[in-house]
C-alpha cells in the first residue's frame, strides 16, 4: 500500500455548495478558537486547542463546490517530540456527486502511520470529519471545539 496520507469520505443528502460552504465554515466544525480567514485563495487562519495544540493553515486551492486545499504553515503539538511531523503537509477536501448524494473526501497528505501524533491526529480528524463537519452540513449544527476565554 503506497499511499498510507489519512483520508476519511463522508455522503451527505445536501449539495456540494453546502458542503463547500460548511467546510469553509471551520469555526462550526473545528473550532471556534479560530482566528483569520477560512474561505478564500491565500486566507491564513490559526487553530489553537489550549496549550495542547495550535497550527497556522493557508488556503491554497479553492474550487467552488469541488475542492479546498490548506497547506499546513506551521503547527505546535504539546504531545510529540517531532514538531515537524504536520508542517507543510496539505489538507484535502474533495467535493463529488455521487448519485443523488454529495462526497466528502477528507485526506490530510503526509500524516502518515509512523508519525508520533498519527493515532491521535487520526482519531481527532475522524471524529471532525465524520461527526462534527457532517453534522453541520446535514442540520446546520456541528461540534467545534468551544471558544477559550
Amino acid at each position: 500500500m503506497n499511499n498510507q496520507d489519512f483520508t476519511t469520505t463522508i455522503l451527505v443528502d445536501q449539495t456540494p455548495q453546502e458542503a463547500f460552504d460548511a467546510i469553509n465554515n471551520v469555526r462550526g466544525w473545528w473550532s471556534e478558537n479560530i482566528t483569520g480567514g477560512t474561505e478564500k485563495i491565500n486566507d491564513e487562519f490559526t487553530y489553537k486547542a489550549k496549550e495542547l495544540h495550535r497550527c497556522t493553515m493557508k488556503l491554497i486551492e479553492v474550487v467552488p463546490d469541488k475542492k479546498i486545499v490548506w497547506l499546513v504553515l506551521d503547527n505546535y503539538f504539546s504531545f510529540v517530540n517531532d514538531q515537524s511531523e504536520w508542517k507543510n503537509t496539505k489538507i484535502i477536501f474533495e467535493i463529488s456527486k455521487q448519485g443523488d448524494k454529495t462526497q466528502i473526501r477528507f485526506t490530510h497528505q503526509g500524516l502518515v502511520p509512523g508519525h508520533e501524533c498519527f493515532d491521535i491526529c487520526q482519531n481527532a480528524w475522524t471524529g471532525y470529519i465524520n461527526n462534527s463537519l457532517r453534522d453541520l452540513i446535514a442540520i446546520g449544527k456541528g461540534q467545534p471545539n468551544r471558544k477559550e476565554e
